[in-house]
């Protein structure tokens, strides 16, 4: 998947929580995110507050795909709150292939 269509893929499926998300779907919308931030930032607070409230429900969302995608549920983001181990585990789980058989 190229960064393009990762996140086209991602606005496309906003809200959508079911279904899986690649490697590459996740890692390309984590840099556009990154990338948008950064240039959103530049421009000012305001701009740069929009564009993560625009993009929070979409980021949840392929995280819950990107974890189905290696057969845990996407119930695991609430690792998130855990500080430092939380998020050491969800990005060694995202760094990992996708699973098959899969029961998502």
């Amino acid at each position: 998947m190229t960064f393009g269509e990762s996140i086209k893929t991602c606005f496309t499926k906003y809200a959508d929580f079911t279904g899986r998300a690649t490697r590459s779907e996740y890692w390309w919308w984590f840099l556009f995110l990154v990338l948008g931030n950064l240039a959103a930032g530049l421009i000012s607070e305001t701009v740069n507050g929009l564009f993560s409230l625009a993009t929070i429900l979409p980021t949840v969302a392929v995280g819950c795909r990107r974890l189905h995608d290696i057969d845990k549920s996407g119930w695991w983001q609430l690792l998130n709150f855990l500080p430092i181990i939380g998020w050491l585990v969800l990005l060694y789980w995202a760094l990992q292939e996708g699973r098959e058989p899969n029961r998502f």
